[in-house]
């Protein structure tokens, strides 16, 4: 039983997917040091508050109804995705993309489906005739 569980602890997936969770993690807060330290800041200096935790408080019934931490989290949401996609996403892209010309690969296009090509054959017959 043992030696079973040593077998599928030392299988290349998982050992693989724990190193992954490790890196996301230290790379989330990584991410979310970039939004809170710097974005958000720059964010307060040119709207006067770093969050809008006190925005569109609204009680009833002695029950308060916070928007404004609400719309906190969602700037938050959208600062930490565009800090991804700009920060990683897109020089990524970039890297692959010269690493790919440097090796000469270029990306093959999808076939084209027969009805599509049919489709544009007959659009491109009717306005010959026009």
């Amino acid at each position: 039983m043992l030696k079973g569980f040593r077998d599928f602890i030392m299988k290349g997936n998982v050992v693989d997917l724990a190193v992954a969770v490790v890196i996301g993690a230290a790379f989330g807060a990584v991410v979310n040091s970039l939004v809170k330290n710097i974005i958000m800041p720059l964010i307060a200096a040119l709207v006067g508050a770093p969050n809008f935790d006190s925005f569109g408080k609204v009680t009833i019934n002695n029950n308060d109804i916070l928007f404004g931490v609400f719309l906190t989290v969602l700037v938050n949401f959208i600062l930490v995705a565009a800090a991804i996609y700009f920060v990683v996403v897109v020089p990524m892209n970039h890297i692959i993309a010269r690493r790919n010309a440097k090796l000469g690969i270029v990306e093959e296009e999808p076939p084209v489906d027969p009805q599509i090509e049919l489709l544009t054959e007959i659009r491109d017959s009717l306005q010959a005739r026009q």
